[in-house]
């Protein structure tokens, strides 16, 4: 067994990024995130691992600094909160564009503009739909523990540098500031420039052997012809993603006949809710999806056999519901898909999820059939 500990889901983040070998950690002080940074420069890993740690001037500096590292083969990390992300768009659509692994992790706070700095899952669409322009996706690891928060970044890092794309940890500022007992990881060394290119390639500029031609990283392509092909390979990479590693749990859902779909905190809240719901005799299910991309749309549509509904809880004005209707549609289902969830930093109740359940599948919870439209 590891190290155990009581801490801070942000602090856990600084924690896990110097015990996975991160050789640098670029970002800005924001609300409800701040503490990754504190911790970081607490812990002081230029002494212990090497790892650089720099506030950088803005949200805009900072993940251009990552696109440096990341272009150097570097395990490169930054993290903000809701608006921070926003400023940093323009420059994950260009690591995505050059095909370079780094890890981001947005602790949320809600919305729109500077919002609130109470917790949020309202920035759904920003990370799974690509917040910044051309058609890119990031992969979306979505922890609902402390724990998560720990393991999530050395699989960041893991599935980063295996597809050559940036990953993203979506938490929100309850998880962030959430206290819980968590085992850490071992220490792992910092990888060499050989693991590197064993891992994914010869990209990286670490220096121009005889071997090869030199490295040229850019997201530019002047020849529109060469530019499509390129946007294809990438669909195909998005492809290979949803094909190999979506990620989900399931928590009584054997023979559930409504399945709530929720993750994070809001998925924590729905544990509570499926016991509540079966105590009153309904049999309701959880799928909490772990890979928000790629999202579980295969485990949906196998849900639809017997599902007569699905309700997204969610922490927004309703966006993940989106991708649960898509994948009942494409299962040819006539199951029922229905949103429940709070805005401005308001986390809803176990009872409330309940309430919502009951009230908008009444008709069904009533006559026992599905209903069709």
């Amino acid at each position: 067994m590891g190290e155990l500990r009581l801490m801070k889901g942000n602090e856990v983040l600084a924690e896990a990024a110097i015990r996975c070998g991160c050789d640098g950690y670029f970002g800005y002080p924001i609300t409800p995130q701040s503490e990754v940074m504190e911790t970081l420069m607490l812990r002081q890993p230029w002494n212990e691992t090497g790892m650089v740690v720099l506030q950088a001037e803005s949200e805009v500096a900072s993940i251009n600094m990552v696109y440096g590292a990341a272009g150097a083969g570097k395990k490169a990390m930054t993290s903000s909160s809701s608006p921070g992300i926003s400023l940093m768009s323009e420059g994950i659509s260009y690591i995505a564009g050059s095909e370079l692994p780094c890890l981001i992790v947005n602790v949320q706070r809600g919305g729109p503009g500077l919002g609130t700095i109470q917790p949020s899952q309202a920035d759904y669409f920003q990370a799974i739909k690509g917040g910044g322009h051309g058609d890119y996706k990031l992969i979306v690891l979505a922890p609902a523990s402390v724990q998560e928060m720990n393991d999530f970044v050395d699989l960041g890092f893991e599935l980063a540098f295996k597809y050559r794309n940036p990953a993203m940890i979506l938490t929100d500022g309850a998880m962030g500031q959430m206290m819980e007992k968590v085992e850490l990881s071992d220490f792992k060394p910092r990888w060499t420039d050989e693991e590197i290119h064993k891992i994914s390639g010869d990209w990286a500029t670490t220096g121009k052997p005889a071997s090869r031609k030199k490295n040229v990283i850019t997201s530019l392509e002047m020849d529109s012809d060469v530019m499509e092909a390129k946007n294809r390979r990438f669909q195909e990479k998005y492809k290979l993603m949803e094909e190999q590693e979506s990620r989900y749990e399931l928590i009584q859902c054997e023979d559930a006949e409504y399945i709530i779909v929720a993750f994070g905190t809001s998925a924590r809240v729905c544990q509570k809710s499926v016991e509540i719901a079966r105590a009153k005799g309904l049999k309701v299910g959880l799928l909490r999806p772990i890979t928000l991309f790629p999202f579980p749309n295969a485990i949906i549509k196998e849900l639809t056999r017997k599902a007569k509904g699905f309700l997204s809880v969610e922490m927004s004005a309703g966006q993940m519901v989106e991708d649960i209707k898509l994948a009942v549609y494409e299962a040819g289902s006539n199951a029922r898909v229905n949103y429940f969830g709070r805005m401005g930093g308001i986390i809803p109740s176990p009872g409330e999820v309940v309430e919502a359940l009951e009230d908008k599948f009444s008709w069904e919870l009533s006559y026992g059939v599905k209903r069709s439209y």
